[in-house]
């Protein structure tokens, strides 16, 4: 699959088959998703896999999205969770803490996030697994209930495997409506 075919077709899924993806295959997109690119290489983002059935029950019933039941309906939907961790207080930051940049305190954090996600969905999609990025879920709560270390939050919980249909291509705006040349 060609990037820009990726890039084209990759939706958000959030109605899949029973079937798990298989360990093999994840390990493969990781062999690929640790290229991302991060600020200053400070590579924080780390990525957990949520099958354990009593953690994903607890995923299922909605326990860390605040109510949303839209949400929840999509995870329990998904045989797999994947959560996106990353280290807090060091992309964006110079050694001694101390902002880098104008941006505040957690742009590039988020920034690199970010791009994590959507690189794991677009390697996701070209092995045919479907994801959704989610950003609505109380973070604290998850890392307690997973086991996170203590430094690191919960940039993105990502729902994935085999799409039980695929999702039509929303109207999308023109490209010169898009850019500005100046």
């Amino acid at each position: 699959m060609e990037l820009k075919e990726a890039v084209r077709e990759r939706r958000s899924v959030r109605h899949f088959k029973a079937e798990p993806v298989p360990h093999e295959v994840i390990l493969e997109i990781m062999e690929d998703v640790r290229f991302v690119p991060s600020w200053k290489n400070t590579q924080i983002v780390r990525y957990y896999l949520v099958e354990d059935p009593a953690l994903k029950a607890r995923f299922d019933a909605g326990e860390f999205c605040y109510g949303f039941s839209y949400n929840a309906g999509t995870l329990k939907r998904a045989p797999q969770v994947l959560i996106l961790a990353y280290q807090k207080g060091v992309s964006g930051h110079e050694k001694d803490g101390s902002d880098a940049t104008p941006k505040g305190d957690d742009f590039w954090e988020a920034f690199d996030c970010g791009i994590a996600a959507q690189t794991f969905c677009l390697l996701a999609h070209e092995r045919g697994i479907g994801t959704v990025i989610q950003g609505y879920f109380d973070d604290a709560k998850i890392c307690e209930a997973m086991g996170i270390p203590e430094g690191f939050s919960v940039g993105a919980v990502i729902p994935m495997g085999y799409p039980e249909e695929e999702p039509k291509t929303p109207v999308r705006k023109e490209a010169e409506e898009l850019i500005t040349f100046m």
